[in-house]
């Protein structure tokens, strides 16, 4: 299990998402980020990137609609991830 954290940062443009990090714990913290499980080093780094490229050109007008839009896409990210109940 992993804490996926990120950091908000104030631009010309509105507030940004960046610095993504992956960290292992035991203990995850849905209210400062939020927790998922990769299934190697190399899908975890991949997954980084992803978010740091998706990011990059988005702007948001306030901290609570930067954190749920990271949130929502981690969410849906990790749905597609799981295999189809009942196939």
């Amino acid at each position: 299990m992993y804490q996926l954290t990120w950091k908000i940062l104030p631009g010309l443009r509105g507030l940004s998402c960046s610095d993504f990090r992956a960290a292992p714990t035991s203990a995850p913290n849905n209210e400062q980020g939020m927790a998922l499980e990769f299934s190697s080093d190399a899908e975890r780094a991949a997954f980084l990137r992803q978010l740091e490229e998706y990011f990059a050109p988005q702007r948001f007008s306030n901290n609570a609609a930067a954190f749920e839009a990271v949130k929502t896409y981690v969410l849906e990210w990790a749905a597609r991830r799981q295999p189809a109940r009942g196939a």
